[in-house]
Formats: C-alpha cells, structure tokens, sequence
C-alpha cells in the first residue's frame, strides 16, 4: 500500500515554493545515487527537472544484466499560482512517479531491492500557465515539452511507464486509471498481455485501456489535436512506453485543484512499483520484439510520425 508515500508527496508539492532540491532532501536519507536536480528556464518560466535511481540487485548500475525501468511523472505544473492556489489536477503525474520511487527506495532500504535499476524522473513546477483545449482547460508548461521531457528520459531506460493526469476528455470514463497500447518509433503496438495481467491483480477488476491515436504519438506543436502529453515521451526516445492515465468518470481541468483522488494514484502508484518488481526479471515485457521486427520488414519504419516540422 502506498496512501503514506501519496501523503508525503502531496504535502511536499503542495507549496508555491516546491522545488527540485526539496525533492531531493526526502530522498537524502536513503542509500541511492544524488539525485540529480536541473533548472530549466523558458520564456514563461522555470521548473526544476529532476531524477532519482534506485539501483536494481542485479542492474547495469552494478555490473548487472538486468534491464532500466524508467517512470516519467508528465505534466505541464504542479500548480497555476498566482491564479489558482494549491495543487492542480495536473500534478498527478509527479505525484504518482515520485510516490513509486519513494516507496521503492523503502523496500531497498529494507531488503527488497528490485532486480533491475528503476529511474523515476518528473519536474516540479508549481508556477504554470493554463491553455486553452477542449473539452476542459490543461495545463501548459514554462518551457517546451521537449526541452522538458529530453532532460527526463536518459538512454538507459529501456522501458517508460509515462504517467499522467487524463481526465480531460471524453473517451475514457472510469474512476482509478487505465493503461495504453505500446508505442515504439512511430509505431502503436497491441496492448502488454503482462502489463494487462499485472492491472488486474493489483485492482482486483478488467483491466483498463485508454485509447490512443495516430495524432497522440506525434509532437506537440503540429496543430493536430492530442489528448495531452501522456505519449510525448515516445517522440524522443527509442525505448516503448506505455501511457499511465489518472482517470475520471467526468471531465476535470487539468488546471482544476482538489482533484487529486488519493485512491486512484495509489492504484497507479503501486501499479508502477509492481511493473519495477517484474520487469528486471523479464517477465513483464512492454511489447514482442520478433512480432514489431516483423511489422517493421513488412510496412517498413514509421520514424517519420516522430519528427518535430509541423
């Protein structure tokens, strides 16, 4: 269970003056590598972007096989101060990235250390812009998304758990989270058969999915409709990612405040750990290797969706 770490991670974002090295006190106390801590500056502000690893048993960080679970906290702020006061909807990407880390850092401190390395990544931003979508506002962010998200993912996540607030539109209505397909270069593969089996177990219901389109896995900034930033991770990495929404019945905001549910990033977040348990055994694989190798000798590379020219 998670609720403490969810706790102590919405306290510690809940403040206008949340910052990266706050972050990185909370996690000063346990055996890991610093956690690295980078400003960055855009024409509406600042955020801090911000990466803890939490070395794995047998991961590449001890000379070990084991593959790199990377989990993305994505979101545009934390907050939309001086308008709205408090923590936004929008925040619940980095609350759920950085309650898993937490809680994996714990079960290291304790014993359990998970076979591969995990590296969670996120910015703390509690200053950010609104913008205008349909149907309900989102949040933006003071700097571009791929200034943003090329400081968070580093070559050796070779798989990303994105997590994100997505709760702002209309096809997906359900109170918890739901997960999507896998995309890898350009390409929506079908949906992880471990990843299916690893949500049931850990809601104790069907699995979820969210759908994705074509225009979702490809930059912001092309004047096409996305349903947020959850798949913008895959438009600068090579590695598969798999979208983790925070999910409601209704539409909310993005920029809306008390609307973080404690019981929905809870799910996520021990969703995330138990991905972390598995996936540096190999047992928990994102996507079939011969099966998009074929795709690929077949219709060839889809590498084109990914590049940025609108």
């Amino acid at each position: 269970m998670l609720l403490k770490e969810i706790t102590e991670i919405c306290d510690l974002l809940d403040d206008r003056d949340a910052s990266g090295e706050a972050v990185a006190g909370l996690f000063a106390s346990f055996d890991l590598p610093p956690v690295h801590v980078e400003m960055i500056q855009g024409q509406k502000g600042k955020t801090d972007v911000v990466r803890i690893v939490i070395p794995g048993g047998h991961g590449k960080l001890q000379g070990g096989k084991a593959p790199t679970l990377g989990i993305l906290g994505t979101l545009g702020g934390l907050g939309a101060r001086p308008a709205l006061l408090g923590l936004v909807s929008d925040a619940d990407g980095a609350i759920v990235a950085l309650a898993a880390g937490l809680k994996l850092a714990r079960m290291k401190q304790k014993g359990d250390q998970c076979p591969g390395d995990v590296m969670v990544a996120t910015h703390i931003c509690p200053a950010a812009p609104t913008i205008a979508h349909d149907p309900v506002p989102m949040m933006g962010s003071p700097v571009g998304i791929f200034e943003q998200i090329t400081a968070e993912i580093t070559p050796e996540m070779e798989a990303i758990l994105s997590v994100d607030t997505t709760k702002g539109n209309r096809v997906i209505n359900h109170h918890g989270f739901a997960i999507s397909p896998s995309v890898k270069e350009g390409w929506i593969l079908r949906i992880s058969e471990d990843l299916l089996r690893i949500m049931e177990w850990v809601t104790g219901d069907f699995p979820t999915v969210f759908p994705i389109t074509m225009q979702d896995i490809t930059p912001y900034g092309n004047d096409v409709y996305h349903i947020n930033s959850i798949m913008q991770p895959s438009v600068v990495t090579d590695a598969p990612v798999v979208g983790v929404a925070i999910t409601t019945r209704s539409a909310v905001p993005g920029c809306g405040t008390g609307a973080n549910m404690p019981l929905g990033l809870e799910g996520a977040a021990r969703f995330c750990v138990e991905v972390a348990k598995v996936f540096g055994l190999g047992t928990c694989r994102f996507y079939d290797e011969a099966e998009f190798s074929r795709l690929k000798k077949l219709y060839g590379p889809m590498d084109r969706l990914r590049h940025r020219e609108g």
